[in-house]
């Protein structure tokens, strides 16, 4: 059978040239958006008179009958007819008869497959949001059962100062509401509708842009035709945004594979979210969390290669663009993935109290506060910080920790030592000595804990109104 196209042409494709061109393979993704698109896109031809209105409820029919079968499995695509498009179009005359042809006027491919991105994106975003949304409220629930569990902190990886576990965890919060308002305004660029730009320049028949818009829910159409079908700046934007996400991910992941170690044994994850090996009986593996850091070399990977298709492409359209779908697939795929893991698998984790404090009473992450007593006793800072370091030294080469030495020890490095140097030493006397807002100690936890909650209630009801929007 002939190409769609076909009329000027006396020659077939060659089918390599057919299998090598051809999209349908991974843009079939798009024929539920494809239909919605041109539902709305037929409307507005029968509200603005090009079309008879016949012909519009015809071509709706068998638009819905079409929808049915995708939705079914029905469908079989083809490459000899390229990509969603032509496939979509072609089950319809089979369905409708020629009439189904005029589906197409007023508008291109080009037009056609941008606002199918659009569609297809803008469900997506707001699908993330709302599993990041799920990934917070876990972590703020870890956060909630160990505001009484104290941690080393690190730097350079080496143990710093201790920290609340829910301090620790909360970070991770913040990370992800950042996450979730780059999606919520990436929305906004989004939300524009590119059709009825036609191939670059327009169309001449009398369409109405702003009716379409409407009928889809999109907040604005594009300015400038040729912007509308070349403009692929929403999904760069969303592949910045998912490299983000999953860059936070990963380091929670690298995280979580530490502390489930023998080495740590901060945590144990719940075996649901681990598995074994082939030949080592007693091994269960954070496979999870190692795999999330594995994939997120992909999705910037994914993001590298769109702004590399598109560095040096003229106005408007070309073939090019057509390699803006899969790696856009393979991050939403990737990124949803890991999202619905995460949440169960943090919810789900045992926290190994026990040993966090006997790390933390096994090390020197209190020194800072030492230095801290000796500088209100009026040393200045940089000769207690001096002090410490020698007392340190003093310790390790003695096999104690600073809790360990006698008030005569301490008195060698300095007269200013007296007895509350114990009190100051005890690890919730460090944690709740950082009271400044966003520190560590326990008040200051739990009001973050009320913020993030409601931020929670904020992006809950932001979900549900732009769930409605999006469908």
């Amino acid at each position: 059978m002939s190409k769609l196209w076909g009329g000027r042409f006396t020659k077939q494709t060659n089918h390599l040239v057919e299998q090598y061109t051809a999209s349908i393979g991974f843009d079939k993704q798009l024929a539920e958006e494809d239909i919605q698109g041109s539902i709305a896109h037929v409307t507005m031809l029968g509200k603005c008179g090009i079309l008879p209105q016949e012909d519009v409820d015809r071509i709706k029919d068998g638009l819905l009958l079409v929808l049915g079968r995708v939705k079914r499995g029905e469908i079989e695509f083809s490459v000899s007819d390229e990509d969603i498009h032509m496939n979509i179009e072609k089950n319809l005359i089979e369905e409708i008869g020629p009439v189904g042809g005029k589906l197409h006027t007023g508008r291109s491919r080009n037009d056609q497959v941008a606002t199918d991105m659009h569609l297809y994106l803008r469900k997506r975003v707001v699908e993330l949001v709302g599993l990041l949304h799920a990934v917070q409220e876990a972590l703020i629930g870890q956060a909630k059962d160990n505001l009484d569990t104290i941690v080393p902190g690190y730097t350079h990886l080496q143990r710093a100062q201790p920290i609340l576990f829910a301090h620790h965890l909360l970070a991770y919060v913040s990370m992800f509401q950042r996450d979730i308002e780059r999606l919520m305004d990436s929305y906004k660029r989004i939300n524009v509708l590119p059709l009825g730009a036609g191939a670059l320049a327009g169309t001449t028949f009398p369409i109405d842009r702003h009716f379409v818009a409407k009928q889809l829910h999109f907040d604005r159409v594009y300015e400038n035709s040729l912007d509308a079908v070349s403009d692929r700046d929403f999904i760069v934007e969303f592949l910045s945004d998912a490299a983000i996400i999953m860059m936070h991910l990963s380091r929670l992941s690298e995280e979580l594979v530490l502390w489930s170690s023998t080495e740590f044994n901060f945590i144990e994850l719940d075996d649901a979210f681990c598995t074994g090996s082939s030949i080592m009986p007693q091994k269960k593996n954070p496979d999870v969390p190692e795999l999330v850091r594995g994939k997120t070399g992909r999705v910037y990977g994914n993001l590298m290669g769109l702004l590399t298709v598109l560095k040096s492409l003229p106005l408007a359209y070309n073939k090019d663009m057509q390699e803006d779908k899969e790696g856009m697939f393979d991050t939403v795929a990737t990124l949803q993935g890991a999202l619905q893991l995460f949440a169960p698998m943090i919810a789900t984790m045992k926290v190994n109290k026990g040993r966090m404090r006997e790390a933390v009473n096994k090390d020197f992450s209190n020194a800072t506060d030492i230095a801290d007593f000796l500088a209100s006793k009026g040393l200045p800072f940089r000769q207690a910080h001096e002090v410490i370091g020698k007392t340190v030294l003093y310790c390790i080469q003695n096999g104690k920790y600073l809790l360990d030495i006698t008030l005569d020890e301490f008195k060698q490095f300095s007269p200013l030592f007296d007895e509350s140097i114990y009190q100051v030493l005890q690890p919730e006397t460090v944690v709740n000595a950082r009271g400044v807002y966003g520190g560590t100690a326990t008040e200051q936890v739990k009001a973050a804990i009320s913020r993030a909650e409601a931020n929670l209630q904020s992006t809950e009801a932001w979900y549900k109104e732009y769930d409605l929007k999006s469908k």
